[in-house]
C-alpha cells in the first residue's frame, strides 16, 4: 500500500476528506455503519409517510383535473401548477441527497448507497409523480437494505413502485390472463429484460429470450396500488400456468406472490450474479479492470454466505489489489461534487426558521423559497404540514435545514451540466463507469468552472498548501505540491489543489 490506509479509505472508498472528521482507521470502522439499519437520511423532505400521502393526493389531483370538463386552457394552467409543485420537490430532494453525502461521517456507506441506486437504476423524468416516488426508492428501498442480503435487496428494488412503474411493469398483464383476455393487453417484458441482463445474471451470462419471456410471465400480477403507492399483487393480471425460467419451474393453475419471490431468491443466489455484481463493486470502486482474484474471492464470499453483501464488500476491502495502485478511477461528476464541498468545509445554516434559497445567482433565475410558504411541496401543496412523532418532526426539520446549504449552482446545476443529473440516469443501466466517460477536456472544463465559482464563494480565507495538506494529505504528488505552493495567489492555488489528478481520480 502505497498511501496510508486512511488517506486510501477516505479518497477511494468514501467522499474524501472533510474538517473536523476523523478518516476511517481500519476496515471496521468502514463496514459498521451499515450495520446499524439507520434511516435518518435528509430525503425525501418532509418524511417517508408525509411522502407517501404527498404522491396519492397529487396522483389525485392529476386524475381529477384531466378528467375535469373544464376548457383545456385552464386545465392546461392547473397541470402546469402541479408540475411546477412536481419540480420545486424534487429539487428540494436532489438538494438534500446532495447534503446527505456531504454532511455524512460515513463515506463507505453514501458511496455504497450510490452505486446501489444506480445499479437499480430509476428516473424522475418518467412520469411527473415520479419526481415525488423516486427518492422515496433510495430512502426505503436502497439504504436500509445495502448492509443485508442481496436476496432482500433484490425484492425490496423490484417490488417497490419506483421501479414497477419505470420499467412499465404495472402495465404488463398475462395474456391468458381473466385481465389481460378482457383488456385486450398482454405482457411487457422491460422489467424481466433488465432484472436479468442488468440486476442479476448479467449480459451474456448464457440466458436466452425465451427465458426472458418467461420471467416476464411470472412477473405479471405484480402492480402498484397507487392509493397507498405500494406493490400490489392482482391474481386477475397473473398468467397462469408453469414458466421454466433457466430451466426451473415456477407458477402452477393458481399463481400467487410465492412465484415471482422463489424466482427473485434463485436469481439472486445464482453463482452468475454472484460474480456480476462483484465485478460490478470492484470496477466501481477499485479499478476499470479489477483483478480477477479479487471478483473471484467476494463471488466465494457471496456463494459461502447466501448474498450477505457484508460478507461481499469484507472480501474487497480484505484483498490486497483494494489498498493497491490508486487513481486508477475517475471521480465521477456527483463524487467531485461532493468531495469538493467537503474539502472547502461546507456548514450547515443553523438559523433555518425562515429559510430563503441562498442562491442568488441560481441559474433559474432562483426565486425565494420560504419554508412557511403554502405554496411549495411539503409545507401544504402536496405534503400534509404535519409529521407522526416528535422523532419524525426532528428528523423533517434536520432534512429541511439541510436542504438548503448547498447552492443549486454548486449542486443539481452544476450536477446536469457535468451530465450525471440526480436521479436521473440516461437507461435503467445507469451511469458510465469508465475512465475516459468522465475526464475528457469538455468536462474538466466544466470542473475547472466550478473549482472556481466553489472557491470564490467558500475558499477565500483558505491558505493553499494548508488546504492542499488537509484534502489529500499523503496523495498530493510532489510536483502538485510545488506548483500550489508557488500558485501567486489563493485562488490559483485552490484550483491547482481541486483540479489536480489526484482530486479528481480515485
Amino acid at each position: 500500500m502505497s498511501l496510508s490506509f486512511q488517506t486510501l479509505a477516505a479518497l477511494r472508498f468514501g467522499y474524501g476528506f472533510r474538517h473536523g472528521e476523523t478518516p476511517p482507521a481500519d476496515k471496521d470502522a468502514l463496514l459498521d455503519p451499515m450495520r446499524i439499519k439507520d434511516g435518518s437520511c435528509l430525503f425525501p423532505v418532509g418524511g417517508i409517510e408525509p411522502r407517501r400521502q404527498a404522491i396519492a393526493n397529487v396522483v389525485d389531483r392529476l386524475r381529477d383535473i384531466r378528467a375535469s370538463t373544464i376548457e383545456d386552457a385552464a386545465k392546461r394552467d392547473e397541470l402546469k401548477t402541479v408540475f411546477k409543485e412536481l419540480r420545486q420537490s424534487y429539487q428540494r430532494d436532489a438538494d438534500a441527497r446532495i447534503a446527505q453525502a456531504v454532511f455524512s461521517p460515513y463515506g463507505f456507506y453514501e458511496r455504497l448507497a450510490a452505486f446501489w441506486t444506480t445499479h437499480f437504476s430509476v428516473s424522475v423524468d418518467k412520469t411527473q409523480p415520479m419526481k415525488l416516488i423516486v427518492p422515496l426508492f433510495e430512502a426505503e428501498a436502497i439504504r436500509p437494505y445495502i448492509g443485508g442480503t442481496f436476496p432482500d435487496l433484490l425484492r425490496s428494488a423490484t417490488q417497490h413502485p419506483a421501479m414497477l412503474i419505470y420499467l412499465d411493469q404495472a402495465q404488463s398483464l398475462g395474456p391468458d390472463s381473466p385481465a389481460g383476455i378482457r383488456r385486450n393487453k398482454g405482457l411487457n417484458e422491460n422489467l424481466a429484460r433488465e432484472l436479468l441482463e442488468l440486476h442479476t445474471l448479467g449480459a451474456g451470462s448464457g440466458y436466452t429470450q425465451d427465458d426472458v419471456r418467461s420471467a416476464a410471465m411470472v412477473l405479471t400480477g405484480i402492480t402498484v396500488d397507487r392509493q397507498a403507492v405500494e406493490a400490489d399483487f392482482r391474481k386477475a393480471a397473473a398468467e397462469p400456468g408453469i414458466h421454466r425460467v433457466l430451466g426451473v419451474s415456477y407458477g402452477r393453475t393458481q399463481r400467487s406472490e410465492r412465484d415471482y419471490l422463489q424466482m427473485l431468491d434463485d436469481l439472486a443466489l445464482n453463482p452468475k450474479t454472484a460474480a456480476h455484481i462483484s465485478r460490478k463493486l470492484a470496477i466501481h470502486f477499485i479499478s476499470d479492470t479489477p483483478p480477477q482474484a479479487m471478483i473471484d474471492a467476494m463471488t466465494q464470499a457471496w456463494r459461502k454466505t447466501d448474498g450477505d453483501l457484508m460478507a461481499v464488500y469484507g472480501a474487497m476491502l480484505d484483498h490486497p489489489a483494494a489498498w493497491m495502485n490508486e487513481a486508477t478511477k475517475a471521480r465521477q461528476p456527483f463524487d467531485f461534487i461532493v468531495a469538493g464541498l467537503r474539502a472547502l468545509d461546507l456548514q450547515k445554516n443553523a438559523t433555518a426558521t425562515a429559510i430563503v434559497d441562498p442562491l442568488a445567482d441560481d441559474e433559474d433565475g432562483a426565486q425565494a423559497m420560504v419554508n412557511n410558504n403554502p405554496s411549495l411541496p411539503g409545507n401544504g401543496a402536496t405534503t400534509p404540514d404535519t409529521t407522526p412523532d416528535p422523532q419524525e418532526a426532528k428528523r423533517r426539520q434536520a432534512a429541511i435545514d439541510a436542504t438548503f446549504y448547498v447552492p443549486r449552482g454548486l449542486g443539481i446545476y452544476a450536477l446536469q451540466r457535468m451530465g450525471q443529473p440526480v436521479w436521473r440516469p440516461p437507461s435503467p443501466a445507469g451511469f458510465p463507469e469508465g475512465f475516459d466517460a468522465w475526464i475528457n477536456a469538455g468536462e474538466l472544463s466544466e470542473r475547472i468552472s466550478w473549482v472556481r465559482r466553489a472557491i470564490g464563494r467558500y475558499g477565500k480565507q483558505v491558505d493553499p498548501r494548508q488546504f492542499l495538506k488537509e484534502t489529500l494529505a499523503d496523495a498530493a504528488r510532489d510536483d502538485t505540491i510545488r506548483v500550489v505552493s508557488q500558485a501567486p495567489n489563493k485562488m490559483t492555488g485552490l484550483t491547482l489543489v481541486l483540479a489536480s489528478p489526484e482530486f479528481n481520480r480515485r
